[in-house]
C-alpha cells in the first residue's frame, strides 16, 4: 500500500485534448468544433459570456454530458487524482449537515453515520485551516455564507481522506461568491497547485483574476472564438466583441 502524499509532494498533471467536441440538447446548438489543450504546471482559464457553454465544457470533461468529437487525458504516468469545484451545491440548509458531516461524504471509507476516525478528523482540521475555515468544523452547512461554502467546496477538492491533492483540478467560476479573504485564499492554493505540477482548467468571469493568474486563456461562446496568453488576448476591444457577441442559431 503507498503511504500518503505530503501537502508538499510532487504532482503528475495530464495534458487534457478538446479536439472536435461539440454538444447538442435536441435542436439546440451548446458547443461546435471546441479545440484547446491544457497543459500540465499550468492554468487554463475559460471565459465568455453566460450562456455560452462554458459550464457544459466542463461537464462534458467530467463525463455528465454527451459530446461529439475527442477529450482525452494524456497521463504522465498512471493516472492520478481529479478535484472538482462545482459552482455551488444545492442541499436543504435546515438539515443538521455540519461542516464536518459534508467533508466526510467526500473523504471517509466508512458510513457517514458513524463517528469518523480521527485521522479523517484530523484531515479535516488541516484543511479548514488551509482554506480559512479554522474552527467551522462544527458549523451546519447552512448556517455559512455563499463564499464559506464555496470555501467548504474547494477543501473536499483538495484532499481524499488520504492526503493526495489533485493532479488535475477542474473549477467552474470558484470566486463567484468570495469575498477579498476567500479570493486570497482561492489564489493561493491555485498558485500553489500549479507550482507542484497539476493541470488547472478554470472557468472564471473575473477577468482580471484570469490576467492575474491564468497562463492560457480559451474564450468561448458555442465556439473558440479566440485563445492564447490573456494578457495578449484580453484586450479591451476583445473583451468587448466577446460579451457583445451574438451566437448564429442552429
Amino acid at each position: 500500500m503507498n503511504a500518503p502524499a505530503s501537502v508538499g509532494a510532487a504532482l503528475e498533471g495530464p495534458a487534457v485534448r478538446f479536439e472536435g467536441v461539440g454538444l447538442r440538447y435536441g435542436a439546440a446548438r451548446i458547443l461546435e468544433g471546441i479545440d484547446l489543450r491544457a497543459e500540465p504546471g499550468r492554468i487554463h482559464a475559460i471565459v465568455g459570456p453566460n450562456g455560452g457553454g462554458k459550464s457544459s465544457l466542463l461537464r462534458c470533461l467530467m463525463g455528465q454530458a454527451p459530446f461529439s468529437g475527442t477529450i482525452a487525458l494524456d497521463w504522465p504516468a498512471a493516472p492520478g487524482r481529479i478535484g472538482y469545484v462545482p459552482q455551488v451545491v444545492e442541499f436543504d440548509r435546515n438539515l443538521p449537515l455540519t461542516v464536518t458531516d459534508f467533508l466526510i461524504c467526500f473523504m471517509a471509507r466508512r458510513p457517514a453515520f458513524l463517528r469518523p476516525r480521527a485521522a479523517v478528523r484530523d484531515r479535516i482540521a488541516l484543511l479548514l485551516d488551509r482554506v480559512g475555515l479554522a474552527g467551522k468544523a462544527r458549523r451546519r452547512m447552512g448556517d455559512l455564507s455563499g463564499g464559506e461554502r464555496q470555501r467548504v467546496l474547494l477543501a473536499q477538492a483538495l484532499d481524499d481522506g488520504h492526503g493526495r491533492e489533485p493532479d488535475l483540478m477542474v473549477l467552474d467560476e470558484p470566486m463567484a461568491a468570495l469575498d477579498a479573504v476567500g479570493a486570497q485564499v482561492f489564489e493561493t492554493i491555485l498558485n500553489g497547485l500549479r507550482d507542484r505540477g497539476a493541470t488547472l482548467i478554470w472557468v472564471e468571469h473575473d477577468l482580471a483574476a484570469v490576467r492575474r493568474l491564468a497562463d492560457r486563456v480559451s474564450a468561448i461562446d458555442g465556439q473558440l472564438l479566440f485563445q492564447g496568453a490573456p494578457q495578449a488576448e484580453l484586450t479591451p476591444d476583445r473583451v468587448l466583441a466577446l460579451f457583445s457577441h451574438r451566437r448564429a442559431q442552429p
